[in-house]
C-alpha cells in the first residue's frame, strides 16, 4: 500500500498547485501520476481545510468507471475516500445522485445531462476535468453546458497531457472553462484575430509570424511565447521524461509487401478514388472519405457502398499474415494490437483464431484491465480512441503492435502511454504493420513531422491529384 510518502517530488508540486490556485490546469505527460496528485489534494481540500463540499470528476467512460478508484484503492491516504458513480442509464444515474459520497464522478458526455438536470442548483463546488483537452471545441454541447454553471463552481481543475492536439486554437476554450475569459479573452473570435492568421490555401489558422522577422515559418516564436505567457500562471506542464526513468520505447516497421497485382489494384483504386474527387471542391469531408477508403485497402479489406451495411470485400491477406508472423514470434507473451476499422477485427478473429484474440467489448472495463494486467489475456484488440486516456496497462506485457494506423497523433500517443508508463519493467516494443507504397508512409510521416492533421492531408491529397492527372 502506498502513502503520501510515496509522492514524487514533482507530483507534490503538482498538489501544491492544485490548492494554491482555484482555478487550474495540469498539462501532464501520460503516466506522471496526474490522477494522484490530484486525488490527494482532493483529499486535502475536503478533509482538511474543509474548502469544498462535494467535488465531481469528468473523464472519458472507461477511465470514469475503472482508472479513478482503482487509483483510490491503492493509495493510504485517499482509499477512505468514497467515489459515488454517476455512469449508466438514466434511472441508474438518478439513484447514484441520491448517494452520499466523498467525489463523484461522471462521463462527460453525461455531462448536459447533469447540468439540464439540477439547473440553478448545480450542487458541485468543484469540478476535476480528466481530459480537459475533450473540451476544445467551443461549439460541442458539453463544454456550452460546463460553461452555463461556471459561476457556481468555486474551484477547477483540467488535467491532460495534450492540451492542443491539433493547434493552439484549441487552448481557448479550455482556458474559458477555468478564468471564463480573463487570460485568452471572451470571445474565441478575438483570441484568434489576436494571435493567429489564416492561410489561404488550406483556409486554417496559423499562430502569427513573428513581428520581427516577417520570413520565419509560424508556430514557435513571439506570439506562440505570448500565448503560453498569458496562461503560465494557472498552468504548469511537465515531461515524463525530465522525471521518470522509463525503460526504452523501440519503434519497428515492419513492411507488409503486397504482391505486384495487389499492388496495382491498389494503385488503380487509388487512381479512381482520387480522380473520383478532383473536379470538386476538396474539402476535408472528401478528403477524409478518399483517405479512409485508401487506408481500408491497405489493411486488406474495404467496406461496400451499396450493399448491407458493414459488409465488406477482402483484396489482401499480406496484414493479416505478417501479424500472425509477430504472435507466432512472441512465444504466447501477451500482447496489445490496434486496430483502425470493424473489419480489421473479424478478420483477425477469422484467420488468426490459434492465438485466442479477444475485443475490448468482449470485457467489463474493470474486468478487461484486471485480466491483462494479470496475464490471461493472450492477444487484446482494441481501438485507439478506446484504449487512450487514463488506463494503466503496464503490467500485462511489453507487446504493442498497430495492425492500421490512424492520423491522429494523441491517439496514437495516448495507446503506448497506456503500457510506456511508470511500472513497466522492460524495453517497450511497438510494432507497426505498414502496407508497402500505400497512404500508410504518408500517416508515418505525419507522425515523425508531427504536422497539422488538415494541412498535411491537404498537401498530400493535392499531390496525388496532381499525379493522376498527368
Amino acid at each position: 500500500m502506498l502513502c503520501r510518502d510515496d509522492l514524487r517530488n514533482y507530483q507534490e508540486h503538482c498538489v501544491q498547485h492544485i490548492l494554491k490556485n482555484k482555478n487550474c490546469a495540469l498539462f501532464l505527460d501520460m503516466g506522471t501520476g496526474k490522477t494522484i496528485s490530484t486525488l490527494t489534494a482532493l483529499d486535502h481540500l475536503l478533509n482538511k481545510s474543509l474548502d469544498v463540499d462535494k467535488p465531481l470528476i469528468i473523464a472519458p467512460k472507461l477511465v470514469a468507471n475503472v482508472t479513478w478508484q482503482d487509483e483510490i484503492a491503492k493509495w493510504a491516504h485517499t482509499r477512505k475516500l468514497k467515489l459515488v458513480k454517476i455512469l449508466g442509464n438514466k434511472k441508474e444515474r438518478l439513484a447514484a445522485l441520491k448517494r452520499k459520497g466523498d467525489l463523484y464522478i461522471t462521463n462527460r458526455e453525461n455531462v448536459p445531462w447533469l447540468v439540464a438536470h439540477y439547473g440553478l442548483g448545480f450542487p458541485f463546488d468543484m469540478v476535476v476535468i480528466d481530459e480537459l483537452s475533450s473540451f476544445k471545441n467551443k461549439d460541442s454541447v458539453r463544454f456550452n453546458a460546463l460553461s452555463s454553471v461556471k459561476p457556481r463552481i468555486k474551484r477547477m481543475v483540467g488535467l491532460t497531457g495534450t492540451p492542443a492536439p491539433n493547434s493552439l486554437l484549441d487552448l481557448w476554450s479550455q482556458m474559458f472553462l477555468l478564468d471564463e475569459g480573463k487570460r485568452l479573452g471572451e470571445t474565441y473570435g478575438g483570441f484568434r484575430t489576436r494571435y493567429f492568421r489564416k492561410d489561404e490555401y488550406t483556409d486554417r489558422y496559423d499562430v502569427l509570424l513573428d513581428p520581427d522577422d516577417p520570413n520565419t515559418e509560424p508556430g514557435t516564436r513571439y506570439y506562440e511565447q505570448k500565448i503560453f505567457n498569458k496562461i503560465s500562471d494557472i498552468c504548469i506542464s511537465l515531461k515524463k521524461e525530465d522525471w521518470l526513468e522509463l525503460p526504452e520505447l523501440i519503434t519497428t516497421d515492419h513492411d507488409a509487401r503486397l504482391s505486384e497485382a495487389e499492388y496495382a489494384q491498389y494503385k488503380e483504386f487509388e487512381k479512381e478514388r482520387v480522380l473520383e474527387i478532383a473536379d470538386e471542391t476538396l474539402t476535408a469531408v472528401n478528403m477524409g472519405a478518399l483517405v479512409n477508403k485508401l487506408l481500408q485497402f491497405a489493411n486488406g479489406a474495404v467496406y461496400n457502398e451499396s450493399e448491407e451495411e458493414g459488409s465488406y470485400t477482402e483484396v489482401h491477406r499480406v496484414k493479416i499474415d505478417m501479424l500472425g508472423e509477430i504472435l507466432e514470434e512472441a512465444h504466447g507473451k501477451p500482447m496489445l494490437v490496434t486496430y483502425q476499422f470493424k473489419h480489421d477485427v473479424e478478420r483477425i478473429k477469422k484467420y488468426l483464431k490459434e492465438f485466442k484474440p479477444m475485443h475490448t467489448h468482449d470485457f467489463t472495463p474493470s474486468r478487461m484491465i484486471y485480466d491483462w494486467n494479470n496475464k490471461k489475456i493472450p492477444v487484446l484488440l482494441g481501438h485507439p480512441r478506446s484504449m487512450g486516456h487514463g488506463l494503466n496497462m503496464q503490467f500485462g506485457s511489453n507487446l504493442i503492435t498497430r495492425f492500421g494506423l490512424g492520423w491522429s497523433l494523441e491517439e496514437n500517443d495516448q495507446v503506448i502511454a497506456r503500457i510506456h508508463r511508470h511500472g513497466v519493467e522492460e524495453a517497450v516494443l511497438h510494432k507497426r504493420i505498414v502496407a508497402n507504397s500505400t497512404w500508410e508512409r504518408k500517416v508515418i510521416e505525419r507522425m515523425t513531422t508531427k504536422s497539422k492533421t488538415q494541412n498535411a492531408l491537404m498537401t498530400a491529397v493535392k499531390a496525388l491529384i496532381k499525379e493522376h492527372q498527368q
